[in-house]
């Protein structure tokens, strides 16, 4: 029923100054802040920022990352879940922190369920399995397992830790192909792959990117890549699941803000975002790291969240890794 124009009157003005006072309308107005929980030059890192600028770009508001790293991110992790749920503070999580740290850490400080709001997925940065000089005669993913399978536990792989992405990829190729690989953990993405390159230690799986970039250098030997489509930067290099290995294993990416952070700003922050990854600098990030961006809603992001971690918690639990 019509409201008499009086009584309009005075609504009106009481109607305008709630929107006015909508956080989705006044947001943003200072600077944001993305919280990479792993150092600089890692891959959360290069991502972070080449979101960070393109984000800036879209809203006219600087756009500052911040490094809190260590145990395996989740110093960075814990950060953000501590952070006012304003939506000035954005979390770049991974799937170490928010699929498999759950499994692997006694304490975990962060709950990635309870304390996180999910905003977006951004990529899927495939990993690729390669071998170093210390194995010349093996040039193919079958020669690796035929090697490994005539000396169970006589080759190695290496790791950037016990309880990472890195190990529990290569474990979950191994099982699959029915073998065993000893296990060689290092501090780090860097020391592991200097001690495939100096022949130290055999194989190991990192992020494509990276291992198309080594074999340009000639210095080692791509077997593999876990993804669902072959590689454009390594055309030659055969998928797992070419091999007979249906297995697409990726060190995802996505942005996540405080729970309790309110629903019209993560609608924003959503909007945005899919604005930002559509840049041509982003995109061409991406392709370097061997990635494409993809964002989609808050609730598919959930959806796929418990779905990896129900995958890389079958592996945790298999292997019974326990961090205290």
């Amino acid at each position: 029923m019509p409201q008499p124009p009086d009584i309009a009157r005075r609504l009106l003005p009481a109607l305008g100054l709630t929107l006015l006072a909508s956080p989705a309308l006044a947001f943003p107005e200072r600077a944001l802040r993305i919280i990479s929980p792993f150092p600089p030059g890692s891959l959360s890192d290069t991502v972070a920022r080449g979101l960070a600028q393109s984000l800036s770009a879209v809203l006219g508001q600087s756009v500052v990352v911040e490094n809190r790293a260590g145990a395996g991110g989740g110093i960075g992790a814990l950060a953000a879940a501590r952070a006012a749920p304003d939506g000035y503070t954005l979390f770049l999580g991974m799937v170490d922190i928010m699929a498999v740290n759950p499994f692997t850490y006694r304490n975990l400080a962060y709950d990635p369920e309870r304390d996180f709001a999910p905003v977006s997925f951004v990529s899927h940065i495939p990993t690729a399995l390669m071998v170093g000089p210390s194995r010349p005669a093996i040039g193919s993913f079958p020669e690796l397992i035929a090697a490994a399978k005539a000396n169970p536990g006589g080759l190695s792989y290496a790791s950037w830790g016990v309880g990472s992405t890195s190990q529990l990829a290569f474990e979950r190729i191994s099982r699959a192909a029915g073998t065993s690989f000893l296990h060689v953990p290092y501090t780090g993405g860097a020391p592991a792959i200097q001690a495939v390159l100096a022949g130290q230690v055999d194989a190991m799986v990192l992020p494509a990117g990276a291992a198309a970039a080594l074999l340009r250098n000639g210095n080692i030997r791509v077997l593999a890549v876990a993804s669902p489509a072959r590689q454009p930067m390594m055309p030659d290099v055969p998928t797992l699941a070419e091999l007979g290995l249906p297995l697409s294993l990726s060190l995802w990416q996505a942005v996540y803000v405080p729970a309790r952070t309110p629903a019209p700003i993560i609608a924003q922050l959503n909007t945005t975002l899919r604005e930002a990854m559509r840049a041509p600098g982003f995109i061409e990030m991406l392709r370097g790291q061997a990635g494409v961006a993809e964002p989609g809603t808050p609730e598919a992001l959930a959806a796929f969240e418990r779905s990896e971690r129900q995958a890389w918690g079958a592996v945790v639990r298999e292997l019974d890794i326990r961090i205290e």
